[in-house]
């Protein structure tokens, strides 16, 4: 027997699934899938095993579960959810409850509730079946992270003082009393929402974390919760639509979404009957040099999943336009992660064949941060960071809008005056100055590198780390 233990990153929304088998006996179960599920089954494929069981630690709220989906591709797995906690579910599926064990050849999987992330939240534990009470590893979804725990707050205000306190002892009274040297394997890695400032590694330990993650560090429930609620970053606006859609049961969709190509006649004529919604997945120096007017950027990286879910509406088609035409599966599958899988067709041979055929586009400049620094006096300089970055430093002068609420605080700017947009790295920038063009901001700048090399170049910083 040789156990097969694989870890699924997915980059952007920074989901972390698993793969558990038995190659002796050829029987293998994953945990959280995510929704585009080839991933699994060729994993499983190259391994000879066969997907029996299809585990969910929660309800999850960051993205589109694949539980339904990967089950629908297979002939042999059941679903299995916990129904601690009061949670229900609306499509078939197999009870978990505390206690629970599964036996997958020489490897034993017990089920553990541990509640505070939300209130049916489970952890599986892993040990060898010859020796149950001492175990390897656990599988802590959202409720133990490296360096952070996850976040009691997402059912709202009036549930988050019960949960922070479920999470206060999930942690004290389950985690601290496992072995230092077990294995923790989380359900997300560095850039998740889901918690505050995760650390860069998959996985760790837990002598490691009782050491030094500060979320184990507090010996009273106020203290946790204090800390728990200001680290928290800014809930996502798209997560009680994802938790309501998973615990409904998402639509199989049995392969990815097809999107239509439309000549550039065709897609002129498609936006123009607003059939979709205009979304440039190009990069922001591409998109600034030249792009459909009222075009909404949100660039082709990984990171998608997460903008798409802040900025867009998933009952409305989108309409795509591409850097390559050979990108379009691999970004379709960025947007059906958050919930987008209805497309309303995107443009054959891009903005070149748009511009060949004589159609208007727009532009938006790029500004340096060298340039940024000479100018930014006689600058209307916008920062669309999280309020997190903006308290540990800015550009002096700046105006701080958080870009998801950009527009409807765009009024609280002039678009009269000459205005330069930076967050992180220009990602978001690009975002924020695809909403304000059409605005009517006609002197308008995104700063490639923006923070990140204001940073690096040395320039003043105001706020926690500045003056």
């Amino acid at each position: 027997m040789s156990l097969v233990f694989k870890t699924i990153q997915t980059q952007g929304i920074a989901e972390l699934s698993y793969l558990l088998g038995d190659d002796d006996e050829g029987i293998a179960a994953v945990f959280d899938p995510r929704p585009d599920v080839d991933v699994y089954l060729e994993m499983a494929r190259e391994e000879k095993l066969s997907i029996t069981h299809i585990f969910e630690t929660h309800i999850h709220a960051d993205l589109v579960s694949g539980s339904r989906e990967l089950c629908a591709r297979l002939d042999s797995a059941r679903i299995f959810v916990s129904h601690e906690g009061g949670a229900s579910y609306g499509f078939e599926h197999e009870k978990v409850k505390d206690g629970d064990r599964f036996k997958f050849g020489e490897m034993l999987v017990t089920a553990r509730h541990t509640p505070g992330h939300t209130p049916e939240h489970i952890s599986y534990v892993l040990a060898e079946a010859e020796h149950p009470d001492t175990p390897w590893g656990v599988l802590t979804g959202d409720s133990l992270f490296v360096s952070s725990a996850g976040r009691p707050d997402l059912l709202g205000a009036d549930h988050t003082k019960e949960l922070a306190e479920k999470q206060f002892h999930t942690l004290r009274d389950f985690y601290l009393k496992l072995p230092d040297h077990v294995m923790i394997y989380p359900n997300h890695g560095a850039g998740s929402p889901c918690g505050a400032d995760i650390g860069d590694r998959l996985s760790s330990t837990i002598g490691y974390e009782r050491k030094f993650n500060k979320f184990l560090q507090f010996t009273d429930v106020k203290s946790f919760t204090d800390y728990a609620i200001a680290t928290a970053p800014p809930v996502p606006r798209y997560y009680p639509v994802m938790k309501k859609l998973n615990a409904e049961g998402p639509e199989v969709l049995g392969h990815l979404p097809r999107v239509a190509a439309l000549p550039p006649k065709a897609f002129k004529e498609a936006i123009e009957k607003k059939t979709g919604v205009l979304v440039d997945v190009r990069t922001m120096l591409a998109f600034g040099g030249g792009h459909i007017p009222g075009a909404l950027n949100i660039g082709g990286s990984p990171i998608l999943s997460i903008w798409a879910g802040w900025m867009l509406d998933p009952d409305k088609p989108i309409l795509l336009v591409l850097e390559n035409e050979d990108d379009l599966d691999e970004v379709v599958r960025l947007f059906i992660r958050t919930g987008f899988s209805k497309f309303a067709g995107y443009l054959i041979g891009g903005m070149k064949a748009w511009d060949a055929a004589g159609y208007p586009n727009a532009e938006i400049g790029q500004m340096t941060v060298h340039e940024l620094n000479k100018r930014a006096p006689s600058l209307q300089v916008v920062d669309v960071r999280s309020p997190r970055e903006w308290k540990k430093g800015h550009v002096p002068g700046a105006r701080h809008i958080f870009l998801p609420e950009l527009r409807k605080r765009i009024g609280e700017l002039d678009p009269a005056k000459a205005t330069a947009v930076y967050c992180g790295s220009g990602y978001r920038a690009s975002i924020a100055t695809s909403i304000m063009k059409p605005q009517g901001f006609t002197e308008l700048w995104n700063v490639p590198g923006s923070w990140e090399a204001w940073h690096k170049a040395g320039f003043p910083v105001e706020g926690a780390n500045g003056e």
